[in-house]
């Protein structure tokens, strides 16, 4: 009976991998936007400007219901405080845009099984979740010119009198999950739809994390460039003044249509599989 049982697990198992595992490769085009300290209100869900964002992917398919997918995506994340709802972060008056490049490893399932190599499960949503590494730059406007504002340390970073605020780094991980659809044109060719936000190991994607430092000491000490683009209120900061809120990092969300192509074919495969093991039948 021990046996049985064994050879019916092997043989529903063995379907779902040998019949189903290939290779894809397709790409996305779509949205991207920010939620962060520059976000249009207080709720920390909203959003920032949408922009652009395109990208490559390559699936491995494991079987119908599990897959492995490399991804890199490009595209853009802004936010004013001028569009603000907020009195306060309009007053603030900062802004920033920055160009992102992410790349990660997430893992798919998709909940109705998916296989089209046979065509058995054409459509199917799916949910996925995943690690990556994505670089930014935030920029803000300064006389009629886009300034990188990281050297700029506009929070006091790396000076002596706040051993405390180190220079923030360009690059953070970031931990993409979502969902999505897809479906099956063909054996060969799938469209879709795929959403997912992006939790960071970072609050300086819009260059805002913290407190202000008084306003002699940034233009003494790094610039009038850094003053003026750390304080945009017209108003007299002190050090310790909120700037940002340091509670919570920035997030980052993805978007678009997909197509792909498979490489494989049905009849590939469907030998491979009249040519395996059979399973006995009751």
């Amino acid at each position: 009976m021990k046996n049985l049982f064994i050879i019916i697990a092997i043989c529903l198992f063995l379907p779902t991998v040998s019949k189903s595992q290939y290779l894809e490769f397709g790409i996305i085009g779509g949205f991207s936007t920010y939620s962060g300290d520059l976000n249009p209100t207080t709720q920390r869900i909203s959003h920032g400007e949408f922009r652009y964002s395109v990208g490559g992917f390559l699936r491995y398919n494991l079987g119908s219901y599990f897959t492995a997918k490399f991804a890199v995506s490009a595209g853009r994340l802004s936010a004013r405080d001028y569009d603000s709802l907020d009195p306060a972060r309009k007053a603030r008056n900062l802004q920033f845009k920055s160009t992102f490049i992410e790349n990660a490893l997430s893992l798919e399932y998709n909940i109705l099984g998916y296989d089209p190599i046979f065509m058995t499960k054409r459509v199917s949503p799916y949910i996925f979740a995943g690690i990556g590494m994505v670089y930014f730059n935030p920029k803000a406007l300064y006389n009629g010119e886009w300034v990188e504002l990281q050297p700029l340390n506009t929070e006091g970073q790396g000076l002596p009198e706040f051993p405390a605020r180190k220079p923030y780094k360009k690059v953070a991980i970031a931990f993409p999950f979502g969902f999505g659809l897809k479906v099956a044109l063909s054996n060969k060719f799938n469209i879709g739809f795929e959403a997912g936000v992006r939790k960071t190991t970072t609050d300086y994607i819009d260059d805002v994390s913290t407190t202000y430092v008084a306003d002699e000491i940034m233009n003494e000490t790094l610039g009038p460039i850094s003053f003026q683009l750390a304080n945009r209120s017209g108003i007299r900061k002190e050090t310790g003044d909120i700037r940002g809120n340091p509670e919570s990092n920035d997030w980052y969300a993805i978007g678009g249509l997909t197509m792909s192509y498979n490489l494989s074919s049905s009849n590939k495969y469907g030998k491979r599989k009249r040519r395996g093991i059979g399973c006995p039948t009751f």
